[in-house]
């Protein structure tokens, strides 16, 4: 009887060990592309990058509820993802986007532009910039 507990325990523990094995050998990282386009979130062309050296900024950006960016343009390629909430955006020539959590956004450059978050909680988005040394990331409209 004492054998046949501790065969069992040995099956059991040894079962145990293979599954964990092969479970733990299945979970590969993954990556999947939210967005890759030369084109901005309106169908224009992006422009060339700067000829100066590279100067990369991350920006997390908070709307809160029913607030409103100001008129802005950017003169530098940037793209971001809506972590939270909902956001709308319109540029100058009327192009709207209406963007929820989890979107990405291949941004418009030197174009007048504004967000306003219509929902009920704050918008939380990451922004990637790519300008250089000394460049402006966002210029306000007077």
């Amino acid at each position: 009887m004492k054998k046949n507990i501790l065969l069992l325990a040995i099956l059991f523990l040894f079962s145990f060990y293979v599954l964990k094995k092969e479970v733990w050998e299945k979970r590969t990282p993954t990556s999947v592309t939210l967005i890759k386009s030369e084109l901005s979130w309106n169908g224009d062309s992006l422009p060339q990058y700067p000829t100066s050296n590279p100067e990369i900024s991350i920006l997390k950006i908070t709307i809160p509820a029913h607030a409103e960016l100001p008129l802005h343009y950017h003169p530098v390629i940037n793209a971001g993802v809506l972590l939270k909430g909902e956001l709308f955006v319109i540029d100058e020539d009327g192009n709207e986007l209406t963007m929820k959590a989890g979107d990405p956004i291949i941004e418009v450059v030197n174009k007048k532009h504004l967000g306003r978050n219509l929902g009920d909680e704050d918008a939380e988005i990451i922004v990637f910039y790519a300008g250089s040394a000394g460049m402006k990331i966002t210029e306000k409209v007077q």
